[in-house]
């Protein structure tokens, strides 16, 4: 049927080589299952060890890109943050400068420290809105990555048990 070997890829619309990831492999280890010849008044199964053994090894492989791929989430959470922090310093740049000018008329030097005094305030507002609002966006990202994580491990840990009860119930029957 299939025949997955460690470091298998397809190819994507544009020709690209892309690692399988890790929900076809659990597509096709419960295919695995779906396809194995059940023991007669049991509910086991018969499974090709060398197949099973392949899907695993080629989680093993997907999985990493995975964390790579939250690895990426991460750093553009952390760019989004640390672009959030630069807009805020120009802004503040900005009205420092603005107040620089507006100090320098003598007449106007009361009037001019009040509207920096409000310009310096717009503008921590605005860098603390955009980065609460990279925050966010960056939380989102890891809780939605963590969440699907656990999802594959729950898959995993489940075919493993699944597959240590069939291989102790085979090891049962034989005896």
């Amino acid at each position: 049927m299939w025949s997955i070997r460690r470091g298998s890829s397809i190819r994507n619309t544009r020709g690209e080589v892309v690692p399988i990831e890790i929900q076809l492999l659990i597509d096709r280890f419960e295919a695995l299952l779906v396809e194995s010849r059940q023991v007669p008044f049991t509910p086991s199964v018969l499974i090709n060890r060398d197949r099973c053994f392949d899907i695993i090894n080629q989680m093993r492989v997907s999985i990493p890109e995975e964390i790579r791929k939250a690895k990426r989430q991460q750093q553009e959470g952390h760019r989004i943050v640390a672009q959030a922090n630069e807009e805020a310093e120009r802004v503040l740049a900005l009205a420092r400068k603005q107040a620089v000018e507006l100090i320098t008329g003598s007449e106007v030097v009361e009037q001019a420290q009040n509207r920096v005094e409000i310009v310096l305030e717009r503008s921590r507002h605005e860098a603390r809105q955009v980065k609460a609002g990279a925050d966010e966006y960056a939380f989102s990202v890891l809780r939605q990555l963590e969440e699907r994580l656990l999802e594959h491990l729950t898959t995993v840990r489940n075919g493993m048990v699944t597959l240590e009860s069939n291989s102790q119930d085979a090891e049962l029957s034989a005896e």
